[in-house]
C-alpha cells in the first residue's frame, strides 16, 4: 500500500534532511534534530496509528510581487508533508498533467516555461511562413517582408486568476484528490492537510499546497489542449496564456474558461485580456515578443530592473551598519544576473554593474567580477 510508503523510517529521515535546508538556524529544527531518533519514531508511530494531527500555523505578510499572507506550519508538519510530497503526491500527480504546466515539478520552472512559449512563437511564425511561401509558389514568387509582416498576425488570450490560493474550494480538490489517489489512508491524510485551513482557501507556504494548485487546474488544462484544441498554451499556477490566430475564437474559449472557473469557485482577474501577438506577451518576469522576420526577443521586465536597483541601494545601507556580508551581496546579485542572462539583457547587465559601481563608490566591492 502506498500509504507505507510515508511511514518508513528511511523515507521519513529523508524527508527531515530536505525539509530542515534553509531552515537550519530555527530553534524547531534543533529541537527536533537534537533528539532526531525520538523525534522521528515518535512521528512514524503518530502516522502509523493515525493520531498525527496538524499543529497549526505561524502567520506572516510577504509584499513581493504583493502583499500575501502566507502560513507556515510547525516543522514536524514540514517533515511529513515532505515524505508525502516525494514519496506519493509528486509521482502521482506529474503522470496526469500536460507538459505546458510548469510549476512545482523537477525538471520544469520558470526557465523552461520560458523556452517553451518562444518555441510556440517561433513555430507559429514558420508554419505560416510556410503556407504563405506554398501560396507565393503557386504565383511563382516569394513574399516580400511587407507580406511577411502576415506570419506575426495573430491574438493572445492572457489571463489571471483573481486569489488564487485563497479561492481554492475544499469540496472540489478533494474530489480530485478521490479520482487520482486509491489509497484511503493517504486520502485521509491529505483530506486533514487541506481542512487545517478554512474552506475556501490553501495556505501558501504549505509544500502540499504548491502540488494541489498545480491539480486544481489540471481538468482546465485537458479541456483547452482537447477540446478547444489550442497548440499554443502555457500555465504557471494561475497565469496562463492561448495564441491563436482567430481573435473571435479565443473570445469564445475566454466564455468556456469563465465558465468552466465558475463551477471551481474561481474567476478570473481585471489583468486578463486579448490582444496582437505583435505585442508579445508578459510571463514569468519576461516580455518576450516576436519580430517580422520570426525571431523571438525577450526581456526582462521593467520591475525587476527597478527593484534590483531599489535592492542595491539597501545593500549599500546594510553593509555600511554591518547588517549584511559582501559575500551575501555577491550571491544576490550573482542570482539575479544569472535570470537576466535568460533573456536578451547583455546591455542591461552591464547598465546594472556600472549602476552597482556608482552606488558602492568607484567599486571598492568587487561583487560583479566573480
Amino acid at each position: 500500500m502506498e500509504y507505507e510508503k510515508i511511514t518508513e523510517f528511511e523515507n521519513l529521515l529523508k524527508a527531515f534532511n530536505k525539509a530542515k535546508l534553509g531552515n537550519r538556524n530555527k530553534e524547531s529544527v534543533a529541537k527536533f534534530e537534537n533528539n532526531l531518533m525520538e523525534s522521528i519514531l515518535y512521528l512514524q508511530h503518530l502516522l502509523k496509528t493515525g493520531k498525527y494531527k496538524m499543529s497549526g500555523y505561524y502567520e506572516f505578510y510577504v509584499y513581493e510581487p504583493k502583499q500575501r499572507l502566507v502560513k507556515s506550519c510547525h516543522f514536524k508538519d514540514k517533515v511529513v508533508q515532505q515524505a508525502l510530497c516525494e514519496e506519493i503526491v509528486k509521482p502521482k500527480i506529474s503522470k496526469i498533467l500536460i507538459k505546458d504546466n510548469y510549476a512545482s515539478q523537477p525538471g520544469k520552472g520558470t526557465h523552461f516555461g520560458l523556452d517553451r512559449l518562444s518555441g510556440f512563437m517561433r513555430s507559429y511564425y514558420f508554419s505560416r511562413k510556410n503556407k504563405l511561401i506554398l501560396k507565393f509558389k503557386e504565383g511563382g514568387k516569394y513574399p516580400s517582408k511587407e507580406a511577411l509582416k502576415w506570419c506575426t498576425e495573430g491574438y493572445v488570450l492572457k489571463c489571471d486568476i483573481r486569489k488564487f490560493f485563497y479561492n481554492i474550494r475544499h469540496d472540489v480538490i478533494k474530489s480530485m484528490i478521490a479520482r487520482n489517489f486509491e489509497d484511503e489512508r493517504v486520502r485521509k491524510l491529505i483530506y486533514h492537510i487541506i481542512d487545517s485551513c478554512p474552506d475556501p482557501g490553501i495556505p501558501i507556504g504549505n509544500q502540499l499546497s504548491q502540488w494541489l494548485a498545480v491539480l486544481y487546474l489540471n481538468d482546465m488544462d485537458h479541456m483547452i489542449k482537447s477540446k478547444l484544441g489550442i497548440k499554443y498554451y502555457g500555465r504557471y499556477m494561475d497565469d496562463f496564456y492561448l495564441i491563436h490566430q482567430d481573435k473571435s475564437y479565443l473570445k469564445y474559449c475566454l466564455k468556456v474558461i469563465k465558465n468552466y472557473l465558475k463551477g471551481v469557485g474561481l474567476e478570473l482577474n481585471q489583468k486578463t485580456q486579448i490582444f496582437p501577438l505583435r505585442h508579445g506577451i508578459d510571463f514569468l518576469g519576461f516580455h518576450t515578443y516576436l519580430t517580422d522576420s520570426g525571431k523571438v526577443i525577450r526581456k526582462l521586465r521593467r520591475n525587476s530592473k527597478n527593484k534590483m536597483k531599489k535592492k542595491i541601494r539597501k545593500y549599500k545601507k546594510m553593509l555600511d551598519k554591518g547588517l549584511i556580508t559582501e559575500k551575501e551581496i555577491k550571491l544576490s546579485l550573482k542570482a539575479w544576473k544569472a535570470h537576466a542572462s535568460h533573456g536578451n539583457c547583455y546591455n542591461l547587465i552591464k547598465n546594472m554593474e556600472e549602476y552597482y559601481k556608482e552606488v558602492f563608490k568607484k567599486g571598492e566591492n568587487k561583487c560583479l567580477k566573480d
